[in-house]
């Protein structure tokens, strides 16, 4: 079982606290057949892996993947890494081959679809997705707030010209609202079964506050947590996470 972390123990935390503690009942089962696409140096995969599942990497950057296997071996776990993405999934890991399939970040920079009926092809009957993307409300209040107000009038439909023109790859290319990813997952084959509103205070509360100040960042998890499930607040989430099954 993955275990309920209180935030201070592990950096980062309070931003995936909601998504752990909703992972938690998928993973309690017997050990899963685990693919992490785009999962990177493995900031999901070791903690899985650590919880007694099988789990394998795909990512398309050569160093993420060794870093993977450094994080791996420090903490004595195997977690299989392969370098590629999610276009030639189905030749690394096969058709169903997967209890969990996890995709966080992935989204936002590939066809949505075609992405989505390739983790179904994965899964096995009765598998899940976490599928966990960007959300478009919460950028354009985050550019307006920066003074970017230009941007913030452009991400108000999805226009993500301005995104790309920067030049800056590190940023997603595509955002959705939760009905825009609710409808996609469910266009896939998929029954969603879960939505949940994901750093809708964290990003806002400034880090010096949770380094200085006693049990702030416990009361902070605990705060985004009571609201994960709350629609009202899903604009207001940096991002939105499903469970899909």
């Amino acid at each position: 079982m993955v275990s309920r972390e209180r935030p201070g123990e592990r950096p980062g935390s309070v931003r995936t606290a909601v998504v752990w503690d909703a992972l938690g009942p998928v993973l309690s089962s017997a050990p899963c057949d685990v693919v992490d696409i785009g999962g990177g140096t493995g900031g999901f995969a070791v903690r899985v892996a650590q919880a007694g599942h099988r789990v394998t990497v795909v990512d398309p950057s050569p160093d993420a993947l060794a870093a993977l296997g450094r994080r791996a071996r420090e903490v004595g776990v195997e977690v299989a890494g392969h370098q590629g993405d999610v276009s030639g999934l189905l030749d690394v890991v096969g058709a169903d081959s997967a209890d969990v399939v996890l995709c966080h970040g992935l989204l936002e920079v590939v066809d949505a679809g075609e992405a989505l009926a390739t983790i179904r092809k994965v899964l096995r009957p009765g598998g899940t997705a976490s599928i966990l993307v960007a959300q478009r409300h919460a950028a354009v209040v985050a550019r307006a707030m920066a003074g970017h107000l230009h941007q913030a009038l452009a991400l108000l439909d999805g226009d993500e010209q301005t995104e790309r023109s920067t030049g800056r790859s590190t940023r997603p290319t595509r955002r959705f609202t939760a009905a825009e990813i609710t409808a996609l997952v469910e266009q896939a084959g998929f029954a969603v079964a879960a939505v949940h509103a994901v750093r809708v205070f964290t990003d806002l509360v400034p880090g010096s506050l949770l380094d200085q100040e006693a049990g702030a960042a416990a009361a902070l998890a605990d705060l985004e947590r009571a609201v994960a499930e709350r629609p009202e607040y899903l604009p207001l989430a940096t991002q939105i996470h499903l469970l899909a099954t």
